[in-house]
């Protein structure tokens, strides 16, 4: 089991090439909150009237009462709002992702059939737009089940995408165990779809956004204006188109509601944006559902055995010897709080050097002695760990005239009286003669001086030998 859940990791220093249809720099994702009708309302059964994403400054729940002035606001939403936007993307034959709460695709038939009219994705949107932070888990899989259900009935086909929104830390978890959806926006964390592995199975993650977002008309600091929207999702896609230029092709969601960029002042902003990037070559406005196949087909998901979901043995087993003879050092990193961000090279040998490194300096030095002479009595006799063969071969170690033989005698003889260690380096990352130059040079150190420069030695040597195993 992960002992750290959160990743921090992602991708890395070196995201995919995304690779989108047709040589394309960026994939703009639009997406249309349906709310207006699931939230929270008297009439349908909640203990208090809505209080979020309007345009009521300061608006807080009403316990036990309707808000007549929020009702008519998200009325707006559906009367006016969702017309509006419906004309906009389908003159401009823009594809859109529909959020869609499920009670509200309910009671909105009209709307559900000039989405299903204008093809686009109807993706769910939970049972309600409610709260589901404190939501006991059980109730929040019922609901989940639920709004499987309704939104079938109503749509006439299942979701294959899910965001909740206002979810909890159970959301992501839940809705990939129930195995229906081949996407879900639960996160705001890449610039890319990526997979989790979750309940035995591989699920696509595709992040959404909460800032490219006209919810930001409704909070502070905000928006006030449409032409302050417009700027923003401007100079987000000119970020990522440049990015795709250099050959690190991104997804740039946007994220809209009906009862707020459906107002006249705010959908000009909009519009003015959706004609900027459509004068660009080289963008792929897709559903969400599309950028899902196409990351399917063209990065499936790639399973490696990873170190903090080993159990101690096996971690211990796997990088017991990744310092030289000394597994204890593996024995103590297990107990440190390693997570994803441990699953690669770099950062499983920050959690064992840190175990080195605050070691005491006996335990240190007897890492140092661990490690054989090179091109020594130990090679010649083939005795070296497999790690250390494969490493002293890389360098032509194993293939020596007797003269260089005789200098590294000579200078392992020499360094070891001096040090009372063997001479340790990264032989790897030098040649013979490179290697025999610091042999000559780190002689002159002081005892001090070499058992800092070995130790780091020491380190590099590890990380070389993870690299081998872990991405």
């Amino acid at each position: 089991m992960i002992r750290y859940p959160r990743d921090m990791r992602g991708y890395g220093a070196n995201p995919p090439d995304a690779d989108w249809p047709g040589g394309a720099r960026i994939a703009i994702s639009m997406v249309l909150n349906y709310e207006e009708g699931g939230e929270n309302n008297v009439l349908h059964g909640d203990a208090a009237s809505e209080a979020f994403l309007s345009d009521i400054a300061g608006a807080a729940m009403w316990p036990g009462q309707r808000h007549w002035n929020m009702e008519s606001i998200y009325e707006y939403g559906a009367r006016a709002g969702f017309w509006r936007l419906h004309r906009l993307f389908t003159g401009l034959n823009i594809p859109v992702t529909i959020y869609g709460v499920a009670t509200a695709l309910a009671r909105n038939p009209e709307q559900v059939a000039a989405m299903k009219s204008a093809r686009w994705e109807i993706a769910s949107h939970g049972l309600k737009w409610v709260e589901h932070k404190d939501m006991p888990e059980d109730e929040e899989r019922r609901q989940i089940a639920e709004a499987i259900r309704l939104h079938t009935e109503v749509v006439g086909a299942p979701p294959r995408g899910w965001y909740t929104g206002r979810c909890s830390v159970n959301t992501v978890r839940l809705t990939a165990e129930t195995g229906a959806f081949d996407w879900i926006s639960d996160t705001y964390d890449d610039d890319l779809p990526y997979w989790r592995h979750i309940a035995g199975r591989d699920q696509l993650v595709i992040p959404y956004t909460l800032e490219a977002n006209d919810m930001r008309f409704a909070t502070a600091p905000g928006y006030i204006e449409g032409e302050q929207f417009f700027t923003y999702l401007k100079d987000t896609f000119d970020t990522l188109y440049a990015e795709g230029l250099a050959g690190q092709a991104k997804m740039f969601s946007v994220g809209l509601h009906n009862r707020l960029i459906g107002r006249p002042g705010k959908v000009a902003g909009l519009k003015r944006f959706l004609d900027y990037a459509r004068g660009h070559e080289g963008v792929w406005f897709a559903t969400r559902g599309q950028i899902a196949a196409h990351w399917a087909a063209t990065h499936p998901p790639v399973h490696f055995e990873r170190p903090s979901e080993m159990d101690r043995t096996t971690f211990v087993t796997r990088y017991g010897s990744i310092f030289e003879h000394s597994p204890w050092i593996a024995e103590r990193a297990f107990d440190l709080e390693l997570g994803p961000a441990h699953d690669s090279a770099i950062g499983l040998h920050n959690a064992l050097a840190r175990m080195f490194r605050s070691a005491s300096p006996d335990e240190r030095m007897g890492v140092l002695r661990a490690h054989p002479d090179l091109a020594g009595k130990l090679a010649q006799a083939k005795r070296l760990t497999a790690e250390s063969t494969s490493e002293q071969a890389s360098a032509g170690l194993d293939a020596l005239t007797d003269d260089e033989r005789a200098a590294f005698t000579r200078l392992n003889d020499t360094y070891t009286a001096r040090f009372g260690f063997p001479f340790i380096i990264a032989v790897r990352d030098h040649d013979k003669a490179g290697i025999l130059r610091a042999f000559e040079t780190r002689i002159a150190n002081s005892p001090e001086q070499e058992f800092t420069t070995a130790c780091a030695q020491v380190e590099r040597i590890a990380y070389l030998r993870l690299k081998d195993q872990l991405p």
